[in-house]
């Protein structure tokens, strides 16, 4: 496909890395020349300098032939005029980032439907998203759901004490009749590596696993991760009284978490207090250790930084688990400190740009592909593919089949039941396969099921 990307920050500069690297036609607009040239000397991607929302720089970047116009960059209207310079030029698929524009809700002045934009993504609603399922769920660092819900990829962190440390694949294939989950990949420093039977899990890697909802708690006791035995609500502590932190305080308090949400700006505690109806709101710094020891913070089933600064989220975090707080996810925007961070002691890191860009990645590649998921960290996916009933691949073992080196198939979920797959699993037609696949391989697991 041929698309055309207006913006080259880190949106849109991730988004022309993964794009191009699966083949398709990708031009990139942008009005600095520094981050154009760095994109076009990393990436396969033609470069204008130009403003996106101009007719005459669409033009030079083949609107005319575009399959797909993806706005991106930091100024709304920018990105919702060049959507509508695209619908004027028929251009098939128009998707826009828009962070301030009120988009949804009732009374919204501006819609999907009224602007004729397909896709209207907000990074501050998919990162909120996703850190509600990591703080949802004891000991996880990183999570997705798939087939509705039935099938959760899990990431866990791996310690000396646990019980899976040293266990090659095979030894823990022998004890997977009571537990039924895969290990489909282990991150081990910056190497990604999808098990085979003499691999085996050490202290200090992550690894991720593929298991069904209803599985999860006796694979949480196997990992020594319950949830705490006290009879009371989860207690969740929310540094920044942003939009997010105020989505997540929502979120959390309507589906009874005790939760407690830290603002230093006194005028904004007042705002939060007259919005959020259960939500204890503090005035304080984040590193008011004393204010939050007094707040329980020591008690604390999660700690969650999502304030507009990095350093603040990662350093406040350590702090608060330092103290007692038993898991701490972080927000963390630039890329160097995304993968710092977790070597550090932070549970899990949420970064707004592969959140952002993950929707829209899934919804370019919508049709057999049924929902995919960025794995933070690593420019690995997920990815859940429909069978098609006419496939050449139905009612042949797994083992039998030149599935494309690089991926693996975790599980599948049938019209009446799910397995965890082995060598032994046949497809059928209608089949909804979950795939957890290196960069380099999804072209190929796309043209396997296709």
């Amino acid at each position: 496909m041929k698309i055309l990307i207006i913006g080259a920050g880190q949106v849109g500069f991730y988004l022309c890395s993964r794009l191009s690297a699966e083949g398709h036609e990708v031009t990139l607009i942008d009005r600095h020349a520094e981050r154009l040239r760095l994109a076009q000397d990393r990436l396969n991607v033609l470069g204008i300098h130009g403003n996106g929302a101009g007719a005459e720089f669409l033009e030079k970047g083949g609107i005319k032939e575009t399959d797909i116009l993806i706005a991106v960059t930091d100024q709304d209207e920018v990105n919702i005029l060049a959507c509508l310079l695209a619908r004027s030029y028929e251009v098939p698929t128009r998707i826009a980032r828009v962070k301030s524009i009120e988009y949804s809700g009732r009374g919204a002045a501006l819609t999907r439907e009224k602007l004729g934009i397909d896709l209207l993504i907000n990074p501050q609603d998919a990162v909120s998203e996703e850190i509600i399922n990591i703080a949802s769920r004891a000991g996880v660092f990183d999570v997705a759901e798939f087939a509705e819900g039935k099938i959760q990829f899990l990431g866990y962190r791996i310690g000396p004490e646990s019980p899976l440390c040293d266990l090659s694949m095979r030894e823990l294939g022998e004890i997977r009749g009571m537990y039924r989950f895969i290990v489909t990949a282990i991150m081990r420093g910056e190497k990604t590596i999808i098990p085979r039977g003499d691999d085996v899990i050490k202290a200090g890697d992550s690894i991720y696993i593929f298991a069904h909802n209803s599985d999860l708690p006796a694979i949480q006791y196997l990992l020594k991760m319950e949830e705490s035995k006290k009879k009371r609500k989860p207690r969740t502590f929310i540094l920044g009284g942003g939009k997010i932190g105020f989505q997540i305080a929502s979120q959390l308090e309507q589906i009874g978490y005790d939760v407690r949400l830290v603002e230093h700006n006194e005028a904004r505690c007042q705002e939060l207090a007259g919005k959020l109806k259960k939500t204890v709101i503090l005035l304080a710094e984040g590193d008011d250790i004393r204010t939050l020891i007094d707040e329980g913070v020591e008690t604390a089933d999660v700690f969650i930084a999502v304030t507009e600064n990095d350093e603040t989220n990662i350093l406040c975090s350590l702090l608060c688990k330092q103290h007692g707080a038993r898991r701490t996810v972080s927000l963390v925007s630039k890329p160097e400190l995304l993968g710092l961070a977790p070597t550090l002691g932070i549970d899990a890191c949420v970064s707004p740009y592969i959140s952002a860009a993950s929707a829209i990645l899934k919804y370019v590649r919508r049709g057999e592909i049924l929902t995919l998921a960025t794995i933070e960290g690593s420019n690995a996916e997920v990815l859940e593919v429909k069978v098609r009933n006419d496939a050449d691949i139905t009612k042949v073992p797994l083992k039998d089949l030149d599935f494309p080196e690089g991926a693996i198939i975790g599980a599948i979920v049938h019209e009446n039941h799910f397995e965890i797959a082995t060598g032994e699993t046949t497809l059928q037609g209608g089949d909804r396969v979950v795939v957890f696949s290196l960069p380099g391989s999804v072209p190929k697991v796309e043209r396997f099921f296709a």
